[in-house]
């Protein structure tokens, strides 16, 4: 079918510095799911909203194509963002709630211009992303849902070509705010909407009964999206069905003789997905077992913070980069510095100051769910500016070397180019050694832990086989116990 034409080279470009970007804030980026986007007609992508400009960015970069967005007007008005946002084909979104200096029938007007030029995309076969919590957040569930996403299908299902779907997405944050944590991003079926709201409206459709279809397509997409995205009530609930997740999947690993090694992000998801389905369904059935085994997984999770342990701990210690354990972190620091020494120096002199002001400045986000979104955006400013500085200073430090003593090749330029290409690698290496030590310290302290506590290690292992029959048991029906 006909599209709106393939993206220019400003689109690229973008989700190109896009994709740099997030790959340098996250360790890992996985998606899954990405068949069930169609190419043979246009669709809705909704998702839920916890991270801010997080979300859409990861979408844009996983999304087999191209993919355009509804965004709040005012971050049009951030200094290079918004030029971005145009270039990606970014429609403004005028909030109720925003100032915007219209008064209400002009930001309808406005609105429905919006909408109507996303929906006049989708119609041309084109993926558009809305948000319909209309706004970030730092709840483990979807907050109230608005009807745009709902209407912008109306919209252009109104339109001659085949019928668009709309595309629940679901977005998972190991760590979200912290440096070089993981995420994945769902792509999930395209929702079944009921036979009683998928049909053409007439032309003379009153304005209530649009407004009753588009609510209660809405209710229909909040529900979807209450799953996808695995939601739990509050915060505490949706740590410990990740404790039981890890339960499950570690004292399998045990019992079978098996490295569970490091679950991947989408692994993850599914045990959870499972483990928070059966929760809830056992807690209508039978809510004194559940309640009774979440005790159990609660005093089991405290007791492995209070020792700083994970439970893979408790079958042994790290591997890895442990070898002689103190000894070997020494000859970490030894090695790096023996043999990068003009890179790590470098690494740390020019990138340490911009880190640490990165680090402070995303501490005055209005709310959590900002932190990432800073640490991407000012990283990506304040980084390279301090490459650029440093190159500055060499050439000119090269300049007056060279004027002492001529003897020197009058070579600034390619002066400041080896000190900038140094101070980007001996970044890489710098942040490559502090996750050595990392690892390595932590792993030292959990073989000090298990030397030290031996008795409480074993037991905490007899309780975690002993909650592994548990859940299995309770998820069969058969009992708390």
């Amino acid at each position: 079918m006909a599209r709106s034409g393939a993206p220019g080279r400003g689109f690229r470009f973008t989700r190109g510095a896009v994709r740099a970007l997030l790959a340098a804030f996250f360790r890992d980026v996985e998606s899954t799911g990405t068949e069930h986007v169609p190419d043979d007609r246009g669709a809705v992508i909704v998702s839920w909203h916890p991270n801010a400009l997080v979300d859409p960015a990861l979408i844009l970069v996983t999304c087999p194509r191209p993919v355009f967005f509804g965004a709040r007007h005012g971050l049009f008005r951030v200094p290079l963002l918004g030029a971005l946002m145009r270039v990606m084909g970014t429609v403004p979104v005028y909030r109720a709630q925003d100032p915007t200096g219209m008064d209400t029938n002009t930001r309808r007007t406005a609105n429905r211009s919006s909408l109507a030029g996303l929906a006049e995309r989708v119609a041309a076969g084109d993926c558009a992303t809305l948000f319909p919590e209309g706004e970030s957040h730092d709840r483990p569930h979807p907050t109230e849902l608005k009807s745009g996403a709902a209407r912008l299908y109306y919209a252009a299902r109104d339109s001659a070509g085949p019928r668009p779907v709309i595309l629940p997405v679901g977005l998972h944050y190991e760590r979200k705010r912290m440096f070089r944590s993981r995420a994945l991003v769902w792509y999930h079926r395209p929702i079944e909407i009921p036979v009683e709201l998928d049909r053409d409206l007439r032309p003379d459709a009153s304005s209530s009964e649009r407004e009753r279809l588009a609510r209660e397509l809405t209710e229909v997409v909040d529900s979807v999206l209450q799953d996808v995205v695995h939601a739990t009530e509050d915060w505490e609930t949706h740590r410990i069905l990740h404790r039981g997740r890890k339960i499950l999947h570690f004292e399998r690993a045990h019992r079978e003789g098996k490295d569970p090694g490091e679950p991947r992000v989408a692994e993850q998801a599914v045990g959870f997905r499972r483990i928070r389905a059966a929760y809830y369904r056992r807690r209508e059935e039978n809510p004194a077992g559940v309640a009774t085994l979440r005790r159990s997984v609660e005093a089991y999770d405290e007791d492995l913070r209070a020792l700083g342990l994970e439970d893979q701990h408790l079958d042994r210690a790290p591997q890895g980069r442990t070898w002689g354990l103190v000894f070997w972190l020494l000859a970490q620091v030894v090695l790096v510095f023996l043999l990068f020494p003009p890179l790590l120096v470098v690494g740390y002199l020019v990138n340490g100051p911009p880190a640490v002001l990165v680090a402070l400045l995303s501490r005055l986000g209005k709310r959590p769910k900002d932190v990432a979104s800073l640490k991407i955006l000012l990283g990506a400013v304040l980084f390279p500016a301090a490459w650029v500085v440093a190159a500055f200073l060499a050439a000119r430090a090269h300049l007056s070397l060279h004027a002492r003593y001529p003897a020197l090749p009058d070579t600034p330029i390619l002066a400041g180019l080896v000190l900038g290409l140094s101070a980007f690698l001996g970044g890489l290496v710098a942040l490559r050694y502090a996750r050595l030590a990392r690892e390595t310290w932590r792993a030292l302290r959990v073989r000090l832990t298990r030397a030290r506590r031996a008795d409480t290690v074993r037991r905490l292992r007899r309780e975690r086989a002993r909650l592994y029959d548990a859940m299995l048991a309770l998820a069969r029906g058969a009992g708390s116990s």
